[in-house]
């Protein structure tokens, strides 16, 4: 088995039977990261237990290293993670995922094909742009200004970041303007430090797209696109509160589209606001989220409650 002078870092929290199937489908690689580093908060010893099992099959491949999270949160336990990382080229993986067969040689193909490339992420067969309708293409359109012949791996408008496009004409390497943590190789010289911003806690929505646009700022970004993972998601306790989400998706968004993209102005905040009036539009629209319509709302609201107290905060202090 191939070894590669990489370092793995998952952060993972009470969910030790889908690491398991992540571990094993990783194990099935021709090639491995020399090393892998789990930041664990979970409540029990499962998750523990479950890679303790996964080090003594690889042991002669890879190092495993265990550690307990400091700060429990995707974005805090990856940052932790990184810290101890002893390698150049760092994959970020999420603890859900099932590899497809080559998928890390690929990765790792693609970035050293080009010194330009600071990060690289594979394609993720279950989650794909779609090209969009006519109401959408519409939004799209007025949202980044002007028309795209395709909007897939792009960051429009406030922060709306879409997903790469997989089609068979298509070249292996795509580039994108953003990368997700699903399962990403970046080089270490390209990452800031700390990777995620301190703002991201909890389910850390939208750190991904934080970090990858601050490394764009100097990098090149690309999909490879036969570099292929199911992500096979599940709803945590996290995920299940519709309304701490919806409300979370608001104010990260913000975030990222006054400080790290620098829009901030009356326009850019029009677009905000449309852009959450057409997501509550479309879960009214879908009958199995029109359930969650209420919570959402209360959510979005409630998230943008919290910008305006941010600012007007932020106001007070600078006057």
């Amino acid at each position: 088995m191939r070894i590669l002078p990489a370092t793995a870092v998952v952060a993972t929290r009470n969910r030790a039977h889908t690491l398991r199937q992540t571990l094993a489908s990783l194990e099935r690689q021709h090639v491995l990261p020399a090393e892998m580093i789990v930041v664990d908060a979970s409540d029990d010893s499962m998750t523990r237990d479950v890679l303790g099992e996964f080090s003594l099959r690889v042991r002669e491949s890879c190092l495993v290293t265990w550690m307990a999270a400091d700060i429990t949160g995707a974005a805090a336990q990856r940052n932790q993670g990184l810290v101890a990382a002893t390698h150049t080229s760092i994959l970020f993986l999420d603890d859900d995922i099932l590899f497809e067969p080559e998928c890390v040689i690929r990765l790792w193909n693609v970035l050293q094909s080009d010194s330009r490339l600071g990060g690289v992420n594979a394609m993720i067969v279950n989650q794909r742009y779609q090209p969009p309708g006519r109401v959408s293409r519409a939004l799209f359109t007025l949202l980044h200004g002007h028309r795209e012949a395709s909007f897939a791996g792009r960051v429009i408008g406030p922060a709306v970041n879409l997903l790469p496009e997989d089609r068979d004409d298509l070249p292996e390497v795509v580039p994108v303007e953003w990368l997700n943590t699903t399962c990403t190789l970046y080089r270490r010289d390209a990452l800031p430090s700390p990777p995620f911003d301190a703002v991201f806690s909890g389910y850390s929505m939208m750190e991904d797209l934080t970090l990858s646009l601050r490394v764009a700022a100097r990098w090149r970004l690309a999909n490879a696109r036969t570099a292929r993972i199911f992500h096979d998601s599940h709803r945590g306790a996290r995920k299940a509160d519709v309304s701490a989400m919806a409300a979370m998706e608001v104010v990260n968004r913000h975030y990222v589209m006054t400080e790290v993209l620098g829009r901030r102005g009356v326009a850019d905040y029009g677009r905000l606001l449309l852009w959450e009036a057409f997501q509550l539009a479309a879960c009214a629209a879908l009958s199995q989220t029109r359930p969650t319509l209420k919570a959402e709302w209360q959510g979005k609201v409630r998230g943008l409650r919290q910008i305006r107290t941010a600012r007007l905060q932020r106001a007070r202090l600078d006057a």
